[in-house]
């Protein structure tokens, strides 16, 4: 039996946009799908009826939030030191699969990428005691990365400003806290040398979403694709969803 697992940001809590949002998701099939940006539980509950999903859960304000056409046993939020949003675990029903849905700060610099490397310690220290066990870290990360290619040009020059008054050249660090910490980069296991754009949808130039399980279970991950060509994907949101296939 394999989970069709949906990492998705839906941009801005998603209000006006829900026959897009779930003309996206219901193309994708997937089983879960954790959110970002969906801080409107109400936008939540309208995705969740339109793509015929058993159960969902949202919080007002929150940033994570899920849809499943699976049991779920049990969800809760978790605070992250350093961070304003909290993280999501979603344990499924009569199965060992844990999930950890994560939404990283934003805007690209140094000094917030030394942010994202304090929440994603955070982030580790939480969910420590499920090292041995199977689960999956997906989310928007909001960071590239080691060696992938960032075009400083493409930022708006407010965004650019920032970049060069925090020193310039940004060392990526919290990816690489991610794969130090035992975890395997699922796209990179079957795309080694594409890009693996998600976003932004108009202009494809960064890799902000990813999925990532402990070494030991990299079997267990049978793909991980950015659905960009799924219909109304580049209108729905500024994100492509990015969907993992896990046994």
């Amino acid at each position: 039996m394999s989970l069709r697992l949906l990492s998705y940001n839906i941009r801005f809590g998603g209000a006006e946009r829900e026959k897009q949002l779930a003309t996206v998701i219901n193309s994708c099939e997937p089983d879960l799908v954790i959110l970002q940006e969906a801080v409107r539980p109400d936008v939540v509950e309208r995705l969740a009826s339109s793509c015929g999903m058993k159960s969902w859960g949202a919080s007002g304000g929150e940033s994570l939030a899920f849809l499943s056409h699976v049991g779920i046993e049990r969800y809760a939020w978790h605070d992250l030191r350093f961070a304003k949003r909290r993280y999501l675990e979603v344990v499924l029903s009569g199965s060992d699969v844990r999930v950890f849905g994560v939404h990283l700060s934003a805007i690209h610099s140094n000094l917030t990428e030394r942010r994202r490397t304090y929440e994603l310690r955070s982030l580790l220290s939480g969910i420590r005691e499920h090292q041995n066990g199977f689960h999956t870290v997906i989310g928007d990360f909001n960071t590239l990365a080691p060696g992938e290619k960032f075009d400083v040009s493409k930022l708006p020059g407010r965004l650019r400003a920032i970049v060069w008054m925090t020193g310039g050249k940004i060392r990526w660090t919290t990816i690489q806290l991610m794969l130090d910490g035992g975890y395997i980069d699922g796209y990179r296991i079957f795309h080694k040398g594409d890009n693996g754009y998600t976003f932004p949808t108009w202009d494809p130039h960064v890799r902000l979403d990813y999925a990532f399980v402990p070494q030991a279970f990299t079997a267990r991950v049978r793909s991980c694709e950015v659905m960009e060509h799924v219909p109304m994907a580049r209108d729905a949101s500024d994100h492509f969803p990015l969907m993992s296939i896990i046994d």
